[in-house]
């Protein structure tokens, strides 16, 4: 039962793209999952771009899954790539 939350979501138009889907619901029919979605706490604020997210994060709860929307401060070095880091690419060189 727990594997239908996956019709749901292709149904909305909201999976384009998976590994292995057939994975995925076996794992699902197994029983619950945890998935999580990660927010930037040093933004001013959450904006309509982080609704969808959320309203998915519910959507799996709903069908008996553990949701958890995860709010951590990560260095500045994390969320650049290593490309976009001056020093980073002085010292190693090309890629």
């Amino acid at each position: 039962m727990r594997e239908a939350i996956l019709d749901d979501l292709a149904a909305r138009g909201l999976i384009q793209d998976s590994t292995d889907l057939t994975e995925l619901r076996r794992r699902l029919d197994e029983g619950p999952i945890g998935v999580y979605c990660g927010f930037d706490p040093t933004a001013d604020s959450l904006h309509i771009g982080h609704l969808v997210p959320l309203l998915l994060l519910r959507r799996f709860q709903d069908a008996g899954h553990r949701s958890i929307a995860w709010q951590a401060a990560l260095p500045a070095w994390w969320a650049t790539p290593v490309g976009g880091q001056p020093s980073a690419t002085s010292s190693m060189g090309p890629p």
